[in-house]
């Protein structure tokens, strides 16, 4: 798994003036919150594992924008995670190759390079693993990692780029570097500066007492136990239902979780935590991706994971705090990408073979 290294004495110091000022204030409750939570960086510096030179970021972008990376030529990264619609496709599940329903919600792309693991299920432990998946997913890209590669290098400009970006390598044109590049790229999908990430680092006035109260419940109810962490979330499993299982149109039982991965009992309906990071642009939600309103979700939450029943004001002002992690939406060019030549795979549209989606 690939640890962060980023300006550790930068951002230690900044988070420990941040404390001295709360602490120095009586501001107990940024106290309480320092203590659970981090700020989004506002430049992802190095990643242990991850190259981010220009070249290799911008063919990942480049890679993250095509659909001819698809059997069908229809389907890029960005149609399930679409960088203008908080990384994801608004969706319950994603449509994928001839029409195909995936089996899960897509959870969003962006600042998912803090997740600790990737998918529902966290079957990929990075993003490198991760964007290898959807690729060969029949019920998403359909493609073949030959198919893929093949693509590629009948594309010349395609064919620079690789080398450019991988200058060390004999034949940079493969699968693996494929997504090398797309998960640089996706490594600098963050976004910082919300008003909970100013409040972390000391600005007590940038949240109203309302979003504070919700911040405070938050805590205080015990949902910040699972959604902690630079993300709010992403840093661990959990079954859905601890206390009282939602019903089953939320909670489907073919869908088993972790179980599917791990084949251990005691991981059925074991899903990783989602991160509550821009979780107000992120609808529907929960995996099975079948509870659009967000008061709803944090309702369901409230019953099913800590065995309490939220009254209608306390639901609202914790959805009035979940609206301040809504931090700065990455700013991307679209591509202009090369033509494909006489020697490119033509596209395929037919029916998707059974694969697993997100």
């Amino acid at each position: 798994m690939k640890k962060f290294a980023f300006c550790l004495v930068l951002i230690i110091g900044t988070a420990y003036a941040s404390h001295v000022l709360a602490k120095k204030h009586g501001d107990e409750l940024m106290q309480q919150a320092q203590s659970l939570f981090k700020p989004i960086p506002t430049e992802l510096q190095e990643i242990e594992g991850i190259t981010l030179t220009p070249e290799r970021i911008e063919l990942g972008k480049w890679l993250y924008f095509d659909p001819r990376l698809s059997r069908s030529w229809l389907i890029s990264c960005n149609t399930c995670h679409n960088l203008a619609l908080g990384g994801v496709d608004l969706e319950e599940t994603s449509i994928g190759h001839g029409w195909a329903k995936g089996p899960r919600n897509a959870p969003t792309v962006l600042n998912s390079v803090f997740n600790f693991a990737q998918f529902w299920d966290g079957r990929a432990e990075d993003l490198q693993a991760q964007a290898k998946g959807p690729v060969q997913a029949g019920v998403e890209m359909n493609n073949t990692p030959e198919r893929v590669e093949q693509t590629l290098k009948s594309i010349p400009e395609y064919v620079q780029r690789f080398r450019k970006a991988f200058p060390d390598d004999s034949n940079p044109v493969t699968f693996d570097n494929m997504a090398d590049a797309i998960e640089a790229f996706e490594a600098t999908l963050l976004t910082p500066g919300s008003p909970f990430d100013q409040y972390l680092n000391g600005d007590s006035q940038v949240l109203s007492k309302a979003q504070k109260k919700g911040l405070k419940l938050f805590m205080n109810k015990g949902c910040s136990s699972c959604h902690n962490g630079i993300n709010v979330g992403g840093g661990s499993y959990q079954p859905f239902g601890v206390v009282e299982k939602p019903g089953s149109k939320i909670l489907p039982e073919k869908d088993q979780g972790r179980f599917t991965v791990t084949e251990t009992a005691s991981d059925k309906y074991v899903f990783k935590v989602p991160s509550l990071r821009n979780i107000e642009l992120t609808p529907p939600y929960f995996h099975s991706g079948q509870v659009w309103d967000l008061e709803q979700a944090v309702a369901i939450m409230g019953s099913s994971q800590l065995g309490i029943k939220l009254s209608r004001n306390e639901t609202a002002a914790i959805v009035t705090f979940l609206k301040t992690l809504t931090g700065e939406q990455p700013r991307v060019e679209y591509p202009i990408l090369p033509p494909h030549t006489k020697g490119t795979p033509l596209p395929v549209i037919g029916v998707s073979s059974n694969a697993a989606g997100h």
